[in-house]
């Protein structure tokens, strides 16, 4: 009995101290009405988390988007060095050639093409693109060359290293379509002397050779020293003479301008994530379902064809631990975050295709809120303006198989065999149009991939367009990211272009150049090394990609890309050194060749205005940029927030729906 009555008034005790504590509540509540509630944000724990797993040090913004110091010394200087005479206008020898592929291939092989007019002393033809004269339906203003250039301005800008022409002459016109003229197929990788010992004398010959162009070039990469005129003559073409064409410079002048209206710079990012490439290396499992499969089936192509001489299936991830994949997406993201830049920073993608569609850049926008593209910054008057009038093409040819009438059921039971017959199978449900159509509707019914239709044609040309759009864009870009490039296949990829293009511009501008194999060892790692006190594992990324951005960066650069694609690392012979008290660092290849440091020094005229401020000016810059306790995010809220014309514009931009592969 004594133990009951413990109980109870041990119980009464609770209950009154749950009552005192109720009253407690009621009374803060009251008297608490005034006071302003912190509202949770899940969006803002989850980036609160994330950057204390992470280690996110807060860096001061300009640390993020300031030029490489290390690389200021170096400037763009592709004039002839030497006795360089000016060609024969009378010239009577002429080269013609088809250049097959994409944006990539385009440019690089019309850089090859006027090397070799140089070296044979030959008239060039403006070449025709074939990728957009295959593709029925486009604007009939542009002819093959002019959809992309400017004409004119490719033949002013070369008269003093060749002569090119619109078209043969009339009396050669009629010869080449009856093919009397002998047409070779070079490789990517030809030399000088197979153009010496096997077109020569059939260009002496017959005055006209055709060339046949698809591998993305038709001369090797790195020439022999005496022939540094012929590199720097490359550098000329790419970066001088190849200009778009008005319609496109407008526009794309136009999406930079709209970039820079919300006060802050901007970081573009190319995925490099195509079916060929995918296919090439062998990444096929890093995708799933219908997607892996059209890459095996690229593959399997590749292999016919003898591009590929490998076995159909490979371990994809190991290709990846090797750096021959792309990055991906989401480790992008990651990788952007470690650096230090902020949610909302502002990030364009680049690239006309994208493997896998939006769904593969999920996780990047969940990162990420202003990622954009063209369709973001243009609306679609202006890109069908930049387009052209075109040829309507048909309608839409998808009609569902026609339903089956009372008496052709009856027709079909009574054919269907001895009794007794099973049920009738249920109602099938209805064909949608995507399964008919693209390659969902081939690769769920067919074996083989089917010619591509006059849509898909005049996709493909629209492509360059695109390309152009985001070439001009990457390279205003402040900072500038490849998800791949080097690949060692020996085709030309955009990022290479854009980076090479940015490394004669403004060496010291900020392009990143990431080793994909030290960064695929990185992400291995056991997830300890994420929280221990110091934070390796932050530390290694960012000194990794901060060393891509300096000569280590470059040095690498030159060993992997120069061998396949000149002009995606033009040093030393398209750039010259401005004096300085440091003494440049002579770095040779296993060749021999000298891949860093051997730039010749500015002239006179260019070193006026460009001395490179010393050490101690460095060090007082650094002060004053550590000392800044200004956010970056929280300073382009409040001037958007200031700016109700830049708010509409940015709530604008971002209420259109991006664009959507209706297969995903």
């Amino acid at each position: 009995m004594v133990f009951k009555s413990k109980i109870k008034w041990v119980a009464l005790f609770v209950l009154v101290l749950s009552f005192a504590s109720l009253l407690r509540h009621l009374s803060i509540a009251k008297y608490s009405t005034t006071v302003d509630l912190v509202q949770y944000s899940a969006l803002t724990a989850f980036r609160n988390d994330f950057d204390s797993i992470l280690g996110r040090q807060r860096i001061p913004n300009k640390k993020l988007w300031a030029a490489v110091k290390a690389l200021q010394f170096l400037q763009p200087h592709a004039n002839p060095r030497s006795n360089y005479p000016v060609p024969n206008e009378q010239n009577s020898r002429f080269i013609y050639a088809k250049i097959f592929g994409g944006f990539a291939k385009i440019r690089s092989s019309i850089c090859d093409l006027v090397t070799i007019s140089r070296l044979l002393n030959a008239t060039l033809v403006i070449p025709e693109i074939q990728e957009s004269i295959r593709s029925k339906g486009i604007s009939n203003r542009f002819k093959s060359f002019s959809y992309l250039y400017d004409e004119d301005q490719f033949i002013a800008s070369l008269k003093n290293d060749i002569v090119v022409v619109k078209s043969l002459p009339d009396n050669l016109k009629a010869a080449r379509k009856r093919n009397e003229f002998k047409t070779f197929r070079p490789k990517n990788s030809a030399s000088p002397n197979y153009y010496i010992k096997e077109l020569l004398p059939t260009l002496k010959k017959a005055k006209v050779v055709g060339l046949i162009l698809a591998d993305g070039g038709c001369l090797q990469s790195i020439l022999p020293p005496s022939m540094a005129e012929f590199q720097r003559l490359r550098c000329r073409v790419a970066f001088h003479s190849l200009q778009f064409r008005q319609e496109i410079q407008i526009l794309g002048q136009r999406m930079v301008e709209r970039l820079r209206a919300w006060g802050q710079p901007f970081l573009a990012f190319n995925p490099g994530l195509l079916r060929e490439t995918l296919a090439y290396h062998g990444c096929g499992e890093l995708f799933q379902d219908v997607h892996t499969e059209l890459i095996q089936y690229r593959r399997a192509q590749m292999i016919k064809r003898g591009i590929v001489k490998e076995e159909l299936r490979v371990d994809s991830h190991f290709r990846r631990e090797n750096g021959s994949c792309p990055l991906m997406p989401e480790e992008v993201g990651i990788l952007l975050r470690t650096m230090g830049y902020p949610p909302k920073t502002i990030i364009y993608l680049t690239g006309s295709e994208t493997f896998g569609g939006q769904r593969v850049l999920v996780p990047l926008r969940a990162m990420f809120a202003n990622l954009v593209d063209r369709t973001s910054l243009c609306t679609d008057k202006e890109l069908s303006d930049l387009l052209g009038p075109e040829t309507p093409l048909p309608l839409n040819p998808f009609q569902p198989p026609p339903a089956k009438s009372e008496e052709q059921l009856k027709e079909e039971w009574k054919k269907a065999g001895p009794r007794p017959r099973p049920l009738p199978p249920p109602p099938s449900r209805p064909i949608y149009q995507h399964e008919k159509q693209g390659w969902y509707g081939w690769i769920t019914e067919n074996d083989t991939e089917p010619e591509p239709s006059k849509v898909e044609l005049r996709m493909q040309a629209h492509r360059l367009l695109w390309d152009a759009l985001d070439y001009i864009v990457s390279m205003e870009s402040d900072a500038f990211f490849p998800g791949f490039n080097n690949d060692g296949s020996g085709w030309p990829d955009f990022s290479s272009l854009v980076m090479g293009h940015r490394l004669y511009e403004i060496a010291s501008s900020r392009t990143y150049r990431p080793d994909r194999k030290v960064v695929a060892e990185l992400f291995n790692m056991t997830r300890d090394n994420m929280y221990r006190p110091k934070h390796n594992w932050i530390l290694s990324i960012q000194e990794h990609l901060n060393r891509s951005l300096s000569e280590e960066g470059l040095i690498r650069q030159s060993l992997f890309s120069k061998p396949s694609l000149f002009i995606s690392h033009p040093l030393p012979e398209c750039s010259c050194r401005i004096s300085s008290a440091e003494s440049p660092v002579h770095v040779k290849s296993n060749d021999g060749r000298i891949v860093y440091g051997g730039e010749e020094e500015c002239p006179k005229w260019m070193q006026h205005g460009q001395e490179i401020p010393s050490q101690s000016a460095e060090e007082e810059v650094g002060k004053s940029e550590d000392n800044e306790s200004s956010d970056y995010g929280n300073t382009v809220v409040e001037e958007l927030e200031s700016n109700d014309s830049d708010k509409t514009f940015v709530n604008q931009v971002f209420d259109q729906d991006d664009e959507m592969d209706p297969n995903d």
